[in-house]
């Protein structure tokens, strides 16, 4: 009997590791970096809109740097006079669910919910989705084409979440981005703006230049590049 039971279970744990892997660490298939030949970089911001909002929307204001911006239904609901201030300055507004909550904590039913939810649903896409944390079960990536989601994930982290000062995150940040980065911050932080304050300009001393996400744009990511994310993806 305890065998009958745990063959299911090691199935399932091995079908979640996969999907993390493949999903999550390697992007195989995902919207990841841009072309490297450019001299662009996307800004992106998750978790939003916040109260944190209208500082990171006057840093990018005084240094005319756009930005896109992944938003969450309950976020959306609680700040609707940041979401308009994000539409009406014209950064992009994409989705990071309807909840965030890792898509392995959620059956399927409501991972589908998870991935139909859209800030611009009504509008003509593409729509892109962000899942929260990255996170990806065995049923993502199906559920986001069979809702015409594109998933689209990033190459640098600005671990804008970490305890560290903005000004290290920000030498950090700077030490890995590259030409078609996609760089992903958060919008909630204290340090955030802060941070945002000081990575543009240093961007802007490399010869980078931000724009939206949609206007990088972003590559599919193949195999090869997918292999090289893995080992950056589980190294902290």
């Amino acid at each position: 009997m305890r065998r009958e039971w745990l063959l299911p279970l090691g199935a399932a744990l091995l079908a979640a590791l996969l999907a993390d892997v493949l999903g999550r660490a390697a992007g195989w298939g995902a919207l990841g970096p841009g072309d490297g030949r450019t001299r662009r970089v996307a800004l992106t911001f998750d978790d939003g809109p916040s109260e944190r909002t209208p500082a990171l929307l006057a840093v990018l204001a005084r240094q005319g740097a756009p930005a896109t911006f992944f938003i969450t239904a309950p976020a959306a609901a609680r700040w609707p006079d940041h979401l308009r201030a994000l539409r009406e300055a014209g950064h992009g507004l994409e989705a990071h669910g309807r909840w965030h909550t890792h898509a392995l904590r959620l059956p399927p039913w409501r991972e589908w919910a998870q991935v139909r939810w859209h800030p611009r649903a009504a509008e003509p896409g593409p729509h892109l989705y962000r899942p929260p944390y990255g996170g990806h079960s065995p049923f993502t990536r199906l559920l986001a084409r069979l809702a015409r989601r594109q998933v689209a994930l990033w190459d640098v982290e600005g671990r804008d979440w970490t305890p560290a000062s903005a000004a290290d995150l920000a030498a950090r940040t700077l030490a890995r981005v590259r030409p078609g980065s996609v760089l992903l911050l958060h919008d909630g932080p204290a340090v955030t703006p802060e941070l945002l304050e000081a990575l543009l300009p240093g961007l802007r001393e490399r010869g980078l230049t931000p724009v939206l996400l949609r206007d990088l744009p972003p590559h599919r990511i193949g195999w090869r590049e997918g292999l090289r994310r893995v080992g950056t993806s589980y190294g902290g």
